[in-house]
């Protein structure tokens, strides 16, 4: 390939960025309106700006630069939106698709090299490793509509690797075996054989120590930065700390760094939550900047003037083309119908596996440095490359409409979007408030894209207007934190002399349908175990109120262990609660494990492998509830224990829950808590259905309850 010796008609480091930024901005609105996936536009200007195109542009530093941190960003993304617990539930899947969108195009892609071009055996061997591998150039169409953890999407992101890995293990070999059999001072080609085979060995070994080394070190680490840093740019800072020192040292070992990202996002997927902020500022930056950029480095790799030149490298490129795209379709459809899927998830993962970018480039140049490729070849696979990304982007977007009208289509004839879910968080302290919203916002369905009602009840007295610009202040930095998520937040500063009636009457206004709230931290200024008011709230409403104390931040927590008690599967808000804490294992990919009946444990079972099978559930009998206090030396510090407990007078309430704050004190003090108080008496509150026969009001600890414990005394 010929590059142009001509200046740039750009040369100035602002200027470049500006146009840069211009692009970013203009290609999906141009390919808006042209009904094309806009990372072709991107592809496309790369092309017209380059070297090989009007020449605005060199592809100098700055693209190399960013352009692979781009290629890093959309490995890295791949493998921390993956859901591993299906990854393990079908590892089998996995490993067939991942050897059949490997061996196919590279079977495909060596026969018709050796037989139809008339390449030797090793460069039509290299260019089957370009054919086998792939990058998910389209990767960021999914992300757009929100299909990360499709199980499509999953198979073709781990497939991916799977053949990568494969592709960059046999290159290696070639590349060993080849250089040592070219060098006169090896002697004959055993010996260069032997070296291939000693390196191989050494190769495997570093390989086996980088995976070890990375499973051991960096969750530990990552647990002991959460912990003690919650600054929203350190923790991102970190997050690429890991990415790129991942990438470096698979590097150092002789692969890709794109691997090390892949390898980095899959370690750190559990720790990041998909509905954090966290996420939100990784996708966002990556989205905007890092990966537009790979996008038009790769474009401006393309010299569409080769096609020109004569029909051979016409023939060849379209030879290229076919064979390895081909090969793909293959293997793609062959798994859809072997693991028995419609035809859109086979379009899917036809679509995110056939596209070929930077690493086609890279191995291309490992075969010019081994004397293998010539400039017909290297011409063949650029142009490849436009060819693969303009089929895979437009198949994937496709594919992820189908999906999505589908998906949708699907949650209307449920009826799960007439859910009436609306969250209504109650906020007092500034210490726990942020860990209140980062829960809340990893329990509330996605599906429905409802906002979230932040509460600030102020006792109306004297003090009242210091106390409400506080309650502001905390509102405002709760908004710019839920804004991190791009979710909508009501928020309301409420003056009331009765902070229980306060927040019932706002709970009323916003038409909400459960209240998340902390415990109490200031045991100094009432010894309560529920503190001034929640008693009274949770016996005047009927609504779902969750009661957390937070000793970890979530993200951290590695096993979330539920106490059930009897008949509670026969609630109003049985299914509620249950939702709530299977979506919050799902975003955090903690393990849950329920204690409680048989008969309760077995309903629980079943709705979570219908609603939730990607959940990592475990069911532990406990025949009493005298038995909850024996959970304690089962609770660890990177726990959270919840209790599912019942209001006076309904069908699971137990004496035994008369204890409940004495052995939650005694027992699991220093713990993460969080206290359930499940719907009861269907949707209604005791508010809108008074009668002089239903008590109003009852107190934390009877007349009797005090003489029972003074003849206990005695």
């Amino acid at each position: 390939m010929t590059l142009l010796l001509a200046k740039p008609f750009i040369q100035d480091p602002t200027m470049i960025f500006f146009v840069v930024l211009l692009i970013i901005l203009l290609a999906p609105i141009i390919m808006g309106k042209l009904r094309i996936p806009h990372i072709i536009g991107m592809v496309l200007a790369g092309i017209l700006v380059g070297p090989f195109g009007l020449n605005v542009l060199e592809r100098g530093s700055s693209f190399e630069i960013f352009g692979q941190v781009g290629l890093y960003y959309i490995m890295f993304l791949a493998g921390l939106e993956m859901d591993l617990e299906s990854v393990k539930k079908n590892t089998r899947h996995f490993l067939i698709f991942g050897l059949l969108t490997c061996l196919v195009p590279l079977g495909l892609t060596y026969v018709v090299a050796t037989t139809v071009l008339g390449y030797s055996s090793a460069t039509s061997f290299l260019l089957g490793c370009i054919m086998a591998s792939n990058t998910l150039v389209a990767y960021p169409i999914v992300g757009r509509y929100g299909l990360q953890r499709h199980p499509s999407v999953g198979l073709s992101v781990g497939s991916s690797m799977i053949s990568l890995f494969l592709a960059l293990v046999m290159l290696a070999a070639l590349s060993a075996s080849y250089s040592a059999s070219l060098s006169p001072e090896e002697g004959d080609a055993l010996s260069g054989g032997m070296n291939g085979v000693w390196g191989s060995l050494l190769f495997l070994v570093k390989l086996a120590a980088y995976i070890v080394g990375s499973v051991m070190v960096i969750p530990r680490l990552t647990r002991y930065f959460l912990r003690r840093y919650s600054d929203s740019v350190m923790q991102y800072i970190y997050v690429l700390s890991v990415m790129f020192l991942s990438a470096a040292l698979t590097s150092l070992i002789g692969l890709e760094g794109i691997f090390g990202a892949f390898m980095s996002g899959l370690i750190l997927n559990r720790y990041i939550p998909h509905a954090s902020p966290l996420m939100n500022r990784i996708e966002f930056i990556g989205n905007a900047v890092f990966i537009p950029y790979f996008l038009i480095g790769v474009g401006m790799l393309i010299n569409v003037r080769t096609m020109l030149e004569g029909d051979g490298v016409v023939w060849i490129v379209l030879l290229i083309a076919f064979i390895g795209t081909f090969g793909k379709a293959l293997a793609a459809y062959i798994s859809s119908l072997l693991f028995r899927l419609p035809q859109r998830d086979g379009n899917m993962m036809f679509g995110l596996t056939s596209a070929h970018a930077a690493g086609a480039i890279a191995m291309v140049m490992v075969g010019m440095r081994l004397q293998l490729v010539n400039d017909d070849m290297l011409n063949g696979v650029v142009m490849m490359i436009l060819v693969t990304c303009i089929i895979s982007t437009i198949m994937t977007e496709r594919a992820a409409q189908t999906i999505t009208v589908k998906e949708r289509t699907h949650l209307r004839q449920s009826g799960t979007t007439s859910d009436d879910e609306k969250i209504l968080i109650c906020v007092k302290y500034p210490e726990i408030a942020p860990q209140l919203l980062s829960m809340s916002l990893l329990m509330r369905n996605e599906e429905l894209n409802r906002g979230l009602v932040a509460l600030n009840v102020v006792y109306d007295d004297e003090h009242a207007i210091s106390g409400r610009e506080q309650g502001l202040r905390l509102l405002e930095q709760l908004q710019e934190q839920a804004s991190a998520s791009e979710v909508k937040v009501q928020t309301q500063v409420r003056l009331a002399t009765n902070i229980a009636n306060g927040i019932k009457h706002a709970f009323r206004e916003f038409a909400c349908s459960e209240i998340v709230m902390g415990m109490h931290v200031h045991t100094d200024r009432n010894p309560k175990f529920w503190g001034e008011f929640i008693q009274s709230l949770y016996n005047g409403l009927n609504r779902q109120i969750i009661l957390t104390r937070f000793v970890q931040p979530l993200n951290t927590l590695r096993r979330i262990q539920v106490a059930v008690p009897s008949r509670a599967e026969f609630e109003a808000g049985f299914h509620r609660w249950l939702e709530r804490l299977c979506r919050l294992a799902g975003q955090l990919d903690c393990r849950i494990q329920f204690h409680g009946r048989e008969e309760s444990l077995e309903l629980i079972r079943t709705y979570i492998g219908t609603h939730h099978a990607s959940v990592r559930a475990e069911y532990t009998p406990m025949g009493h509830w005298n038995e909850l206090p024996q959970l304690a030396s089962r609770i660890a510090d990177d726990h959270m224990f919840v209790v599912i407990t019942a209001r006076k007078g309904t069908i699971s309430y137990k004496n035994a829950l008369e204890r409940l704050p004495d052995e939650l004190q005694e027992h699991f003090n220093g713990k993460n808590l969080m206290i359930i108080f499940p719907d009861q008496f269907g949707a209604a509150t005791k508010d809108d259905r008074m009668s002089f026969t239903e008590a109003q009001h009852s107190e934390e600890s009877s007349i009797y309850d005090a003489i029972a414990r003074l003849i206990h005394k005695k």
